[in-house]
């Protein structure tokens, strides 16, 4: 099982937690419904097996144990997702290979206010920096991580890696962002 992070962070639009095995029918749901992220990102549209894959899919690397896959809840309903995999690639690193919201969700300030805590948590937790992964089709993401203050590296086209997992068929490279965190309390 992923690292339980015991997280519960409440805002007035919504609610971030661990996700629970009861979830899968809802995540499943969001998976369909935003497809235009998992066509951008994957090539492909989400499948069945997509929910399941998200507790056992790595990067080379990282230990199972640093795995975080969250969910964000509004007015009762999962409409969102991130897969997050602590302590990778280093010490103080969280990598994040998907931040993903139902589309009806979108520009309603929820992905921007989950984003601020969820920072606030990493830095308290004493991580310095968090890496993503953006797919580079998908303008509205690689927008949304610049708002958030996240820099690309857009020097010369390495090996096809995503921030927190090993890419699927038919996947392009990814662009990468950084985003230095200020210290916190420990």
């Amino acid at each position: 099982m992923p690292l339980d992070l015991d997280l519960d962070l409440v805002d007035p639009l919504f609610r971030i937690r661990d996700l629970e095995p009861t979830d899968e029918p809802s995540v499943l749901a969001l998976f369909g419904a935003a497809e235009d992220w998992f066509t951008a990102t994957t090539g492909q549209p989400a499948a069945p097996g997509d929910v399941q894959s998200l507790y056992y899919v790595l990067p080379e690397g990282a230990a199972f144990d640093d795995k975080a896959i969250l969910v964000i809840e509004s007015e009762g309903r999962i409409v969102g997702l991130i897969d997050a995999v602590l302590r990778h690639p280093t010490a103080s690193t969280c990598s994040v290979g998907m931040f993903l919201l139902h589309p009806a969700h979108r520009r309603r300030g929820i992905g921007s206010r989950a984003v601020s805590l969820l920072l606030g948590e990493l830095a308290r937790r004493g991580h310095t920096e968090v890496v993503a992964s953006v797919a580079v089709e998908l303008r509205p993401g690689r927008a949304f991580l610049t708002s958030l203050g996240f820099t690309f590296d857009l020097g010369a086209a390495g090996p096809l890696t995503t921030a927190n997992r090993n890419p699927g068929p038919g996947e392009r490279a990814p662009v990468r962002a950084r985003l230095h965190l200020p210290a916190g309390p420990r």
